[in-house]
């Protein structure tokens, strides 16, 4: 869609309202309450409420979903998902209020449940097949050292690869120290047992041959580290743009943010045409979250 089908598309809040209601209830909505299929509208107030006279709760199409009590209206909020959608550059707060004539404060807070919903999305998969793994530091420089001696915010890269040796999907987490513990944790979590993971010769990822995965130390006589897990490097290199080039001099508290919202779109590079409905499932799927729970 482009600026203006968008806009003749969704003029006001009731078209966004029921837009959200199809992708959130695809046949019909259900009863939290008691799980009934016997659901009414209640046009006038924009609810639906339970039959069973025993039960007769009301509930929103926004009720649990990542719009849970939001006090901003619908139409600011697709306006905000289709505008990330559409730019694979990322967007900034600063950018997003002066476009929609909002807050600050409130633009970021959007984003930022955006950008948790993208997260919720991708932790449901795992990575499997052959996995390169590495590590990577994000933030701004830090004078007098580099490397693994860095101060920067830590990260764990796993790169699913095809068949045909190219990047497939992409899964990166912030970790408080690179170590066995870290590395053995990251990879249960995100990648499916059996899998083959391919790393450098750093001593922390030596375990991962006990903890159900084949591992292959790649560093080998007269081949470079970047010669080994070239894909690997190139992702995180992107990743470094992406972050600088659209949020520039992030703090470590919301690194996992802005890497979350990166794998989000680069394993859904090749369906951009789908990208907004695919946020806004995500949206209507993430739990409730707020400016608190963000911000801890």
């Amino acid at each position: 869609m482009g600026l203006l089908e968008f806009q003749t598309r969704f003029p006001s809040e009731q078209e966004c309202r029921e837009y959200l209601a199809g992708i959130r209830f695809p046949s019909s909505p259900s009863c939290p309450r008691c799980g009934s299929p016997l659901m009414g509208s209640v046009r006038t107030r924009g609810l639906w409420q339970c039959k069973v006279k025993t039960c007769r709760v009301q509930t929103s199409v926004t009720a649990g979903t990542m719009f849970h009590r939001t006090r901003t209206p619908l139409h600011l909020w697709f306006w905000t998902v289709f505008l990330v959608a559409k730019d694979k550059r990322g967007h900034s707060a600063l950018q997003l209020s002066k476009e929609l004539n909002i807050p600050y404060a409130r633009a970021w807070l959007m984003l930022h449940k955006i950008r948790d919903a993208m997260a919720q999305r991708d932790a449901l998969y795992r990575l499997d097949g052959v996995v390169e793994m590495d590590e990577a530091y994000f933030g701004g420089p830090d004078s007098g050292k580099r490397g693994r001696g860095t101060r920067r915010a830590k990260a764990i890269v796993a790169l699913g690869l095809r068949e045909d040796g190219k990047p497939r999907f992409v899964k990166m987490r912030k970790v408080r120290r690179l170590d066995t513990r870290s590395v053995n944790a990251y990879a249960r979590a995100g990648i499916a047992r059996g899998s083959t993971i391919r790393t450098d010769g750093l001593n922390v990822y030596n375990e991962l041959s006990t903890r159900g995965f084949r591992h292959e130390a790649t560093i080998a006589p007269g081949r470079g580290k970047d010669d080994v897990l070239h894909w690997t490097h190139t992702i995180i290199s992107n990743a470094k743009a992406f972050i600088s080039g659209t949020f520039h001099g992030l703090d470590d508290q919301h690194i996992q943010s802005y890497l979350g919202e990166f794998c989000y779109r680069f394993n859904r590079r090749h369906r951009e045409p789908e990208l907004f409905d695919r946020l806004l499932t995500a949206c209507v799927t993430a739990p409730p979250m707020t400016r608190d729970e963000l911000t801890a």
